[in-house]
């Protein structure tokens, strides 16, 4: 459902915002190509200045919805490839506007993967990160065994994506991911904060500033591909199967 995206325009930022509460914004095909087009058509719009991606009071997303994930029979590594996921993905590493993320709760999987595509983080006191992959008998996306590492250094970054270990507003902030911890229920008014700032500045220059800063799209698209071949890959692994078993067992009772 569309309606689970809602992308507005204020004052030059364009606002991505989840709203899936009652499924803690877990992230359907739909909601991919929702956010993939808000993001595609805003490149070549002057008039937006800066892109903002939040989910609202008390959650940012709990990731991919997995009832949803499974149904799509995401079984092959084409089929990962194609997915809307990685189109997101690949309109994240093309994007060339600043992307200001507001994250008030948890931030799961590629609820934080995402984070590293984008280039002024804020989380709530009550933010809490995750990417449990190891759990499902899956691996990395988003290109994040590329980003994280580069991001925060070898062993944070196998804690978290090898380990499944948790991470803290506070500990995001300390490992360089985030850049300001505030009090729930503020994210969105902070990252108001910051694109009226960005709005402010010369755009092609922050353009091109932005540019050189990145990691280039090619370099980042490889990954996603790679990643996602092999992802396709495990998902056809006893480890997988056993997990995903498990999961619906438990959806069940």
């Amino acid at each position: 459902m569309t309606d689970h995206v809602i992308v507005t325009e204020e004052g030059g930022a364009r606002v991505i915002k989840l709203r899936r509460p009652e499924k803690k914004n877990a992230l359907t095909q739909a909601m991919y190509r929702r956010m993939s087009d808000a993001i595609d058509t805003a490149q070549n719009n002057p008039d937006i200045r800066c892109l903002m991606i939040t989910g609202g009071s008390g959650v940012f997303t709990s990731g991919n919805d997995l009832e949803e994930f499974l149904q799509a029979g995401a079984l092959s590594s084409e089929a990962a490839r194609a997915s809307d996921m990685t189109k997101f993905l690949y309109s994240l590493a093309h994007n060339t506007k600043p992307i200001i993320a507001a994250v008030d709760g948890v931030a799961i999987g590629i609820g934080t993967t995402m984070l590293f595509h984008c280039d002024y983080v804020l989380a709530s006191t009550t933010a809490l990160f995750s990417t449990p992959f190891m759990q499902l008998g899956l691996v990395p996306e988003g290109a994040s065994s590329l980003l994280m590492p580069a991001t925060m250094g070898h062993q944070r970054a196998f804690a978290m994506l090898v380990m499944g270990r948790t991470m803290t507003a506070d500990e995001a902030h300390v490992a360089g991911f985030v850049n300001a911890v505030v009090s729930p229920g503020h994210t969105e008014v902070e990252a108001h904060k910051v694109a009226r700032e960005l709005c402010r500045l010369p755009a092609e220059a922050v353009a091109i500033s932005r540019k050189l800063l990145r990691t280039p799209p090619d370099e980042l698209t490889r990954r996603i591909d790679q990643e996602a071949h092999i992802f396709g890959e495990r998902m056809g692994s006893k480890e997988a199967i056993a997990a995903f078993k498990a999961f619906v067992d438990r959806k069940k009772h």
